[in-house]
């Protein structure tokens, strides 16, 4: 691997990429260096032209195109950063750019394809069914394809990010941390690093339902996901490259995997630091950043995160601070259990004390027993232990709900309570793609016996929707059901053994 080594280092000193971008300021974040106790450095590739990385590979791949592949135009798929990346570059170089993006893109990212000189084609619900059409159209209008990480041009013009670091940081670094979707950027950030300071550990990033290339480097070859989760759009990769697998396997040395809740509270971070906005993964290198000090009890070192992305559609804002604050471990949940007696409500309150409540939802359940859903304010994850016992020793059977999806996401806005009508109810979480016609195309291959039991959406400004579902099958009908649920392509969790939804919907 030296001589590969070798050329990536050749490749990355010869790319072209300052055309269109920017050195990046490598920032001190003095508030978040304080809280974790190292000298915490954010390289800013945020404050691109395109609020993205993604330029730098996508015009080192274009302008090594001959002047005939430039005049048949190129073709990419992609969900947002990559296609601004390819049509800033074409408008460049003096190019057609042909965009195809799901029809669930948001708005705004296609619009800031239109505004770059791009054309755009929306098909398919997801980026695999784009990336087909691409290649589709490839073929038939001989476009040149230009791929968003699976290309050593593409690697080697991401690799000059690894460059700026070390020339602007050349005093000893730790660790540099790097959000992974296909591979692309830490590919080339590695290679870059371990050429040049190999004693500089590269850290990979990776969302705990995303995590294709920690699955690929456990496997020894690039295993493909059924499903991967769409929070962090930007990373939502269900198979990395061929390449980038081969060059992140021998040269990253760890990797991280990190929530929802710990990208929302580093979003919230970089706020603080930056005043600006991160997307969840331009967000990711610092949550990992968190969770391998934690994990290492690590104090005194010089650590750096790439903050790789900033197109955060404004409507994304509510979620993410509502999720922040159990990232950040600054909130407790929990499902109580109290007798319906006189004064066991008062004991309740009394046992919470003087901690502020975030949540208080109260609903009788029979004569026997009432459910409370509480959150509570707390200053670190040791409090939760703490007040859980407290309710505990007062008789409460007490549930910690911190990992709890459905409690997060839909119980604790949801009305009204169980039902006695609810025979043979099932409980399913799903994403459905933000498009007209999901909801539609889901009633209408349902068979006529099932009924809808309960529903609850939320428009969290992403370009899916999550949604809480009810629906009576009969026991009978259970594997046609199954098979609907794998016929349909949306993502679902069955929820219908959770003892939240029995303590408070079922």
């Amino acid at each position: 691997m030296e001589k590969v080594l070798f050329d990536y280092l050749q490749r990355i000193l010869n790319a072209r990429v300052y055309d269109v971008a920017n050195e990046s300021p490598l920032e001190l974040a003095r508030k978040l260096s304080g809280r974790l106790k190292n000298q915490v450095w954010l390289k800013r590739e945020d404050t691109q032209p395109v609020h993205s990385f993604k330029l730098r590979g996508a015009y080192n791949k274009m302008s090594h195109l001959t002047p005939s592949e430039l005049a048949r135009g190129v073709v990419c798929a992609s969900a947002g950063n990559h296609a601004q990346g390819v049509a800033l570059s074409a408008r460049q170089l003096g190019c057609q750019a042909v965009v195809v993006m799901p029809v669930t893109t948001p708005r705004l990212k296609s619009d800031a394809v239109l505004a770059l000189g791009g054309k755009v084609v929306l098909h398919g619900d997801s980026y695999s069914d784009a990336y087909a059409h691409a290649l589709k159209l490839q073929k038939s209008n001989q476009y040149v394809f230009v791929h968003p990480f699976d290309d050593p041009d593409v690697i080697a013009g991401q690799g000059t990010i690894g460059m700026e670091i070390l020339r602007q940081h050349q005093h000893p670094i730790h660790a540099v941390f790097v959000a992974i979707g296909g591979g692309g950027l830490i590919s080339g950030v590695a290679a870059y690093i371990k050429a040049v300071r190999p004693e500089i550990k590269v850290i990979g990033v990776q969302m705990k339902d995303s995590d294709a290339m920690i699955r690929s480097v456990g496997a020894g070859y690039p295993v493909s996901m059924d499903e991967v989760g769409l929070f962090s759009d930007g990373t939502a990769v269900k198979k990395v490259g061929d390449e980038t697998f081969r060059l992140t396997k021998e040269w990253v040395d760890d990797f991280v995997t990190v929530d929802t809740d710990a990208v929302c509270a580093a979003i919230k971070d970089a706020f603080e630091d930056t005043r600006s906005i991160l997307e969840p993964a331009g967000a990711m290198g610092i949550a990992g950043m968190k969770q391998y000090i934690v994990d290492h009890d690590l104090q005194g070192e010089d650590l750096v995160a790439i903050t790789c992305g900033a197109n955060m559609n404004f409507d994304r804002l509510r979620f993410v601070a509502e999720r922040a604050e159990a990232g950040e471990e600054r909130e407790a949940m929990f499902a109580v259990s109290i007798p319906e007696e006189r004064g066991s409500f008062k004991r309740l309150c009394e046992t919470i004390g003087q901690r502020s409540v975030t949540e208080f939802s109260y609903r009788m359940s029979d004569e026997k027993e009432a459910h409370v859903l509480v959150g509570v304010a707390i200053s670190d994850r040791s409090e939760v232990a703490v007040i859980r016992d407290a309710l505990e020793k007062q008789g409460f059977a007490t549930l910690d709900l911190a990992e709890d999806e459905l409690s997060k996401e839909h119980l604790r806005y949801m009305v009204g309570g169980r039902s006695r009508l609810g025979e043979n109810e099932r409980l399913y979480r799903f994403e459905f793609p933000e498009r007209p016609g999901a909801l539609v195309r889901f009633l209408s291959h349902m068979h006529p016996s099932w009924n809808i039991s309960l529903f609850h959406y939320r428009n969290q400004g992403a370009d899916y929707g999550r949604i809480l579902i009810g629906i009576q099958v009969p026991d009978e009908d259970l594997p046609a059901f199954r098979e609907f649920i794998d016929t349909l392509g949306y993502r679902c969790v069955d929820e219908s053994t959770n003892p939240v939804y029995h303590l408070f919907l079922r």
